[in-house]
């Protein structure tokens, strides 16, 4: 089992919080930094920074949403940092959801799925180098058909510092992780439960390659008060399930509703949108919560880790930037 931990808000300006998170989790021995892609920071550019501050940590992006950048932007951006880093990138994209793709980047949202396909094989063209990249898909085309009639396939000038770079979806539909399972080296599954995702995701696993990664972000709180610990887990659940995304759409709560909990997911959803946020987090179930992290004492997190051990996740995404957090995880995995 792997570690990895996701480098949470950058701090104050100037960057000084993530090269000390990051340096104290590269001397305890973990994996990978992940850095995420809202609406707010970048993904790149504090990767790049704590690089430059860093030796063997591998720099992943947690998600990197690929409306953002076209697939030669994203392979420049990739290719770059990778060759910066001396091949320490992880490259993890995911589609986001309308509200983010329209509404923010003006990109069309619909056939995810299809869209996401003909990314990757653009992405994975641009860096092998075999030649000039031509495309001709439903959603992408390059050359670009009409406007000047000037354009024409390109090559990487670039030498990237891997021929392949690995590529990590992030996914919650049983369709989706799927793609990400015939198309990618790893997966970032969100709110994973590791009692119910043989069950939820049984096709998907069964026709994993081996050597395919599994890189799950649980949150950790080492905790005496089991309630109190778990509060903070309602708290995020309930904000993805009633408030990120539309009535009509939600990801999240569709993710939630397939694990067994779609009733009380409605209900939430509901409350949170008609202004009762408190109540809708206080409906959020506690054995959700309890399955998709790690908290309570020590002695609890140490005896519910063996679930995650013997499932099929490869890398825990220690959800906290709490130093002992950190040593206590690397203790008992490392």
């Amino acid at each position: 089992m792997k570690l990895g931990l996701g480098i949470g808000a950058l701090g104050a300006p100037g960057g000084e919080r993530v090269v000390k998170v990051a340096q104290e989790a590269e001397s305890l021995g973990y994996d990978t930094i992940w850095c995420p892609e809202i609406y707010g920071a970048d993904c790149f550019t504090p990767l790049t920074w704590i690089g430059a501050h860093t030796e063997r940590i591998n720099l992943g992006t947690s998600i990197m949403q690929i409306s953002a950048r076209t697939p030669t932007s994203a392979a420049m951006q990739a290719a770059t940092l990778d060759y910066l880093s001396n091949g320490r990138l992880i490259l993890g994209i995911g589609v986001s959801g309308p509200q983010v793709v329209e509404g923010w980047y003006g990109q069309p949202y619909p056939k995810p799925l299809a869209r996401t396909r003909e990314w990757i094989q653009i992405f994975r063209k641009v860096v092998a180098r075999d030649g000039p990249v031509a495309f001709d898909g439903e959603h992408y085309k390059l050359p670009l058909p009409g406007g000047t009639g000037l354009g024409k396939p390109l090559k990487l000038i670039l030498h990237p510092a891997r021929e392949h770079i690995p590529l990590y979806l992030g996914a919650e539909g049983p369709k989706n992780v799927l793609l990400g399972v015939e198309n990618c080296d790893g997966w970032i599954p969100m709110f994973l439960s590791p009692y119910r995702m043989m069950d939820q995701y049984k096709e998907a696993m069964s026709r994993r390659a081996p050597g395919f990664e599994i890189a799950a972000s649980v949150p950790v709180i080492i905790d005496d008060d089991v309630d109190r610990a778990l509060m903070q887990i309602k708290q995020n659940v309930g904000f993805y399930v009633g408030g990120m995304g539309a009535k009509s759409f939600n990801v999240h709560k569709d993710h939630v509703s397939r694990m067994g909990f779609g009733e009380v997911a409605d209900r939430i959803q509901d409350l949170f949108l008609s202004g009762q946020r408190d109540q809708a987090i206080a409906l959020v179930p506690d054995e959700l919560c309890d399955e998709i992290s790690l908290v309570g004492p020590k002695g609890r997190i140490r005896e519910r880790l063996e679930a995650w051990k013997e499932s099929p996740v490869t890398m825990i995404n220690v959800g906290s930037g709490d130093a002992e957090t950190l040593q206590f995880m690397a203790e008992e995995l490392l």
